[in-house]
C-alpha cells in the first residue's frame, strides 16, 4: 500500500483563449454634421459618411489591440503565455475555456487581480475511482499514494485488507481505480487439525493457496474450490494418500482415499486374472506412502526328453581267444519324456514341476563278448625257452626294501606282501589283475614272481623288485608274460580295463 499514483497534467486542448474586439462586441455611433452644403450632392455625402466611419473604426481596433497584456499560464508544470484583456486570475482561466474542480490548486488566488507578465499556476487534482464496501464513488486529490486517497476519502484499513492499484477499466489512462478488498476471517480443517486465518481471496481456491496449501486433484475439499468465501467460514480439507503401483513394466504413481490395496487397484482399472496376485495382499490395509506390486503369473508346460543311457553286458566266448573282444550288439540311449509345468512371474521362470514321465524309446542294451579259450604259446629268451599264456602291456617302475616307504624301525620292514625278504626277482602286482605267486616274465628283467603289492600299483601297473645294492631304476610301457601253470578259472580276469 505504499505505492504512488502518478499525477496526470491538465490536457491543454481544453484550454481556449479569447480575444474579443471591440470592433466585433461594440457598436459605434457616429454622428452627421449638422450643416450640409446642399449643393452635394447625396452620393458624395454618402462617400465621405463612409471615410468618416472607417477612420473611427481603425482608431478604436488600435487601441484595443494596445490594451492586450501578457501573462503566464502553467497548467501541471506546462507552461505557455497568453495575451489577455481581464482584469482578475479568475475571470482570465475563465477566458481561457480552462475547467476547474474545487479540489484544484491556483496560484495567485481566483480573485487576485492580473497583471502584465504575471505568472498564474494551476495544479489538477487526479481523478480516482474508489471501489470499497460494496459502493463505488469518484475523487479527486493530490495524494501520492494509496493510503493516502483511502484517508482523505475517509476509509480505514484493517492489517489484513488488500489495496488494488489498476487503471480504469474504460482505458482513460487519466483516471486511476483503487479497490479495497477487505480480509475476512476463516477456519481450514486439515487432517484433523484446524487453523485459522485472515484471506482477501474471493474463492475458497484462492484462500488455501493464499494459506500455502498444495493441494492434489485427489484430495477433497469441502465446500467446492471455486465456490465464494465468506466470513468465518470453515472449510475442510480431507487428504488423499501417495501410493506407486508396479504393474507390466512401469510404475503408476497416484494418490488416494482408499483403504485397501484391492480398492487402489479398482480404481486404477487393473485388472488380476489367473494366479496374479500383489504384494502386498488385495486385503491389506494401505499405511504411509505405500509401493504395491502387481506379480503376474501365467504357466507353459513344456515336454522334456531325457536320454537314457544304455546297459553294457560282457558275454563270454568261448570261440574267441582270452584278451579278444568282438561286438555282438550294439548299444543305443533309450528316451526320457517329461511334463513339465512351468510358472513364470513377471516374465521370470520361477519354478518347474514334472507333472507325469514315461519311457518313450526304451534302452538298447549293448552286448561285447569276450574270449575265454586260452592258448599256451612259447617264447625264446636269453634264460631261455618259457612258456605263457597270456601278455598284458603295462608300465613297468622298480623298488628295494629301501626305496619301498617302509620305516626301517617297522616289524615287517624288507618284508612283502606275502611276508617273504624283498629281493630281486620278486615283483609288485594289483592282484584283480595278476594272481599272486603267478610267475611273469618281463624283458629286460627276467622271470619274477608275483609275491608283493603297493597302494600306487593299480590295473596296468607292475613294480619290479630289486636288491638295495643292484636296484635299476625303471619306468617305461613293457609286455609282462604270464607263465604257466594256467590258475584255475575262477582266479582269471577275463575282463582287463584299458
Amino acid at each position: 500500500m505504499g505505492a504512488t499514483l502518478a499525477v496526470a497534467p491538465c490536457d491543454w486542448s481544453t484550454i481556449r483563449i479569447f480575444r474579443n474586439a471591440a470592433s466585433s462586441r461594440s457598436q459605434i455611433k457616429m454622428t452627421t454634421m449638422e450643416q450640409e452644403p446642399r449643393s452635394m450632392s447625396v452620393s458624395l455625402r454618402r462617400r465621405l459618411t463612409a471615410l468618416a466611419a472607417l477612420a473611427m473604426l481603425g482608431g478604436l481596433a488600435a487601441g484595443y489591440r494596445s490594451s492586450l497584456i501578457s501573462v503566464t499560464l502553467v497548467v501541471d508544470g506546462e507552461s505557455r503565455q497568453v495575451r489577455t484583456h481581464q482584469d482578475t486570475v479568475g475571470s482570465f482561466l475563465l477566458d481561457t475555456g480552462l475547467t476547474l474542480y474545487a479540489e484544484d490548486i491556483v496560484e495567485p488566488g481566483l480573485d487576485q487581480s492580473l497583471r502584465p507578465g504575471m505568472t498564474v499556476r494551476v495544479v489538477c487534482a487526479r481523478p480516482v475511482l474508489i471501489q470499497a464496501d460494496g459502493r463505488t464513488r469518484l475523487v479527486r486529490t493530490h495524494a501520492v499514494t494509496p493510503d493516502q486517497v483511502l484517508s482523505e476519502a475517509g476509509l480505514s484499513l484493517a492489517p489484513h485488507d488488500r489495496v488494488v492499484v489498476e487503471s480504469s477499466p474504460a482505458g482513460d489512462d487519466s483516471l486511476l481505480h483503487v479497490r479495497v478488498i477487505r480480509a475476512v476471517p476463516i477456519t481450514v480443517h486439515e487432517d484433523g487439525r484446524a487453523f485459522a486465518f485472515y484471506t482477501t481471496a474471493s474463492t475458497v481456491g484462492g484462500a488455501l493457496r493464499e494459506a500455502g496449501l498444495t493441494l492434489y486433484l485427489a484430495d477433497r475439499v469441502e465446500p467446492g474450490l471455486g465456490q465464494p468465501l465468506s466470513s468465518g467460514m470453515h472449510i475442510y480439507v480431507e487428504r488423499s494418500q501417495p501410493v506407486a503401483v508396479r504393474v507390466d513394466g512401469r510404475t503408476i504413481r497416484t494418490r488416494t482415499h482408499r483403504d485397501l490395496v484391492g480398492h487402489v487397484l479398482a480404481d486404477l482399472g487393473i485388472v488380476l486374472t489367473g494366479q496374479d496376485y500383489t504384494h502386498p495382499p488385495l486385503d491389506a490395509t494401505l499405511n504411509g506412502d505405500l509401493t504395491i506390486e502387481v506379480v503376474r503369473v501365467y504357466e507353459r508346460f513344456l515336454i522334456q526328453q531325457d536320454p537314457i543311457p544304455f546297459d553294457v553286458v560282457w558275454q563270454p566266448d568261448p570261440d574267441l581267444e582270452l584278451d579278444q573282444r568282438r561286438l555282438i550288439q550294439e548299444g543305443a540311449a533309450g528316451v526320457l519324456e517329461r511334463r513339465l509345468r512351468v510358472r513364470y512371474e513377471n516374465g521370470q521362470e520361477v519354478s518347474r514341476t514334472v507333472e507325469n514321465e514315461y519311457v518313450a524309446v526304451p534302452p538298447t542294451t549293448k552286448v561285447i563278448g569276450y574270449g575265454t579259450r586260452i592258448v599256451v604259446r612259447q617264447l625264446e629268451t636269453a634264460e631261455g625257452t618259457v612258456e605263457y599264456w597270456r601278455v598284458i602291456r603295462m608300465l613297468a617302475t622298480s623298488y628295494s626294501a629301501s626305496t619301498a616307504g617302509t620305516p626301517r624301525t617297522s616289524s615287517y620292514y624288507g618284508r612283502t606282501r606275502l611276508g617273504w625278504p624283498m629281493r630281486y626277482g620278486i615283483v609288485a602286482v594289483d592282484p584283480r589283475l595278476i594272481p599272486l605267486r603267478t610267475q611273469v616274465y618281463v624283458p629286460g628283467y627276467g622271470v619274477g614272481v608275483a609275491g608283493d603289492t603297493g597302494g600306487a600299483i593299480k590295473g596296468r601297473r607292475i613294480d619290479l623288485g630289486y636288491d638295495d645294492d643292484n636296484l635299476a631304476l625303471w619306468y617305461r610301457w613293457v609286455d609282462v608274460y604270464l607263465l604257466t601253470p594256467v590258475p584255475p578259472v575262477d582266479q582269471i580276469n577275463y575282463i582287463i580295463g584299458q
